[in-house]
């Protein structure tokens, strides 16, 4: 391995280091995740760094305070073969690499997490969500992520799930209310989710009776706000950013296409698999997370032919089935923070950096631009994945150019 990256002299010195074979397993580790030559030579730098400075030996164990003591001595002008200081961002690369490193011999000595004293219950509770309401990942997430964090806030006053009244409810969501953190969407759907948990709760008898009767959610018309859509100029622009040759331009196009062309959820896009391109019929199976079903488009020929160059010219090869992956190493599917983070910064490149700017913005966009069209509500709905006609409905209202025409009718004899 170390002949693959340094020259004889160098790679001879690296061998006869300590710890030789558990450098070297490392290594081709990131080598098969698609690490570069240039990023194996650094780590197997910080590797002998770590190794002198720990005095490390096989089988040791290392607590993250001891890199963070030995990243200080390391960055010290001449301490690592350089006259000058190293940068924040290079102490914070080596004390990164050495943590993966550390972690992938099981010899860093991480504390466990600490788990608030209802654990035991939120688990049973997700897997209901899981296996008896059989709501998405993304979902029971949501509703987990909330009833932590109230038990979390209620931990520190020593109040547990047994004990628990109204008035500690009611705290904790007039705490937040009061910081202006969240806003009053934010509220209603932390109240609904902490709800659905004490339903779960009362039925199993873990707390007092009427609790989950008592939350009530600050008031929240689903229409009430217009979607942040962008213009089709602005969509315009963004795809003609994404036309270059390097292979991320060759992956965002074909990504955007799809956000673009059929107004997919990112959940969607991750899920994309090469199966599910059917390029002799030009049809696309897209499974959807949220509804729990799976749609089938017709392939157009412009969103076709970005997601073939990607493949042919940019895709990794011999890695699992999924459609699109990560730029840079560790090379593995791509997921929904990675498609919203590609979004921001293609979005920022053409100089829109405020606002609604994720993933969600460019299905609302499709959506708007349907409707501009003639497109019927019904139509939209289906080509959204709607189960609900109301969730389509909302893009009626912004639709200005229909209303103004209503304004300037002649109701003259009508009334």
């Amino acid at each position: 391995m170390f002949d693959e990256i340094f020259f004889p002299r160098t790679a001879e010195r690296y061998r006869a280091a300590p710890l030789v074979e558990q450098r070297e397993r490392y290594l081709v580790h990131l080598r098969e995740t698609g690490a570069k030559r240039p990023t194996l030579r650094k780590c197997a730098n910080d590797q002998l760094s770590l190794v002198r400075l720990l005095k490390l030996k096989e089988g040791g164990r290392v607590r993250l305070s001891q890199i963070e003591a030995v990243t200080a001595i390391w960055s010290q002008p001449k301490a690592r073969r350089c006259d000058r200081s190293a940068s924040p961002k290079a102490r914070t690369r080596f004390v990164s690499r050495g943590i993966q490193w550390l972690r992938f011999l099981g010899w860093l000595d991480e504390p466990e997490h600490e788990h608030h004293p209802q654990h035991g219950e939120v688990a049973i509770f997700e897997k209901w969500l899981r296996q008896e309401r059989g709501l998405s990942p993304a979902t029971i997430q949501d509703y987990c992520r909330a009833t932590d964090y109230f038990f979390c806030r209620l931990a520190g006053k020593g109040v547990l799930l047994s004990a628990v009244r109204m008035t500690d409810i009611d705290d904790v969501i007039a705490a937040e209310h009061k910081q202006g953190a969240w806003s009053r969407r934010t509220i209603h759907d932390y109240a609904q989710r902490l709800r659905s948990f004490f339903q779960f709760a009362e039925a199993r008898g873990w707390c007092r009776v009427g609790l989950a009767a008592g939350i009530v959610a600050p008031r929240f018309m689903a229409d009430e706000t217009v979607p942040k859509g962008l213009r089709r100029e602005d969509i315009l622009r963004l795809l003609a950013s994404v036309q270059g040759d390097r292979p991320i331009d060759k992956r965002d196009r074909a990504i955007l296409m799809l956000f673009v062309t059929y107004g997919l959820r990112a959940g969607e896009v991750v899920g994309l698999r090469l199966d599910d391109l059917d390029w002799e019929d030009e049809i696309i199976r897209v499974r959807c997370p949220k509804p729990g079903r799976t749609h089938v488009w017709p392939l157009s020929p412009d969103v076709g032919n970005a997601i073939l160059r990607y493949i042919r010219e940019a895709r990794p090869t011999g890695l699992e089935r999924s459609l699109f992956f990560t730029s840079h190493a560790p090379i593995r599917s791509v997921g929904r923070k990675t498609l919203g983070k590609i979004v921001r910064d293609r979005l920022a490149g053409i100089g829109i950096v405020s606002g609604r700017r994720g993933t969600h913005t460019l299905r609302h966009a499709a959506a708007q631009h349907l409707l501009d069209q003639g497109m019927s509500m019904k139509v939209i709905g289906d080509f959204l994945g709607h189960r609900d006609p109301s969730s389509t409905a909302i893009y009626a209202k912004v639709n200005l150019a229909a209303l103004r025409e209503v304004a300037a009718l002649d109701l003259e004899g009508l009334v």
